[in-house]
């Protein structure tokens, strides 16, 4: 097989991945392109990095600091389905915590809090209405 069949298969690929759900994408980061600066991306677009994969959340063209898991306002991690992330201070919007999220706070392995209203982006120290203890 030729090279460029290659490349070609891989475009197309790549191409397949992006119309997986996320519980499949996270299972097969390595179909997805790596991040890279100088690409312009767009809303809903996964791209890996780090051996993690990434969901573009604000359209832009990537610059050599904006990183995925160095700004958040770009991009959100894709979780496992069932894992429980630890909480991170929401951006805006694009990566609230709705109701029904799970997190540990304050770190991995203390209290598991649910979100009691969508749109959250307290702390359930700091907006303790908002959050029901689980665990």
């Amino acid at each position: 097989m030729l090279r460029s069949e290659l490349f070609k298969y891989r475009e197309l690929i790549e191409k397949g991945s992006a119309s997986l759900p996320d519980a499949d994408a996270i299972e097969a980061v390595g179909l997805f392109p790596l991040w890279a600066v100088g690409v312009a991306y767009s809303v809903g677009e996964r791209v890996q990095y780090d051996g993690k994969l990434y969901k573009v959340v604000q359209a832009h063209t990537s610059q050599a600091d904006w990183a995925p898991p160095t700004v958040p306002a770009l991009f959100t991690e894709v979780a496992k389905p069932g894992e429980i992330p630890v909480w991170k201070q929401p951006t805006g919007a694009q990566d609230a915590y709705n109701k029904g999220d799970k997190v540990y706070y304050p770190t991995k392995g203390d209290d598991i809090y649910e979100s009691l209203i969508d749109a959250n982006v307290w702390s359930p120290a700091d907006y303790p209405q908002g959050w029901q203890k689980v665990v």
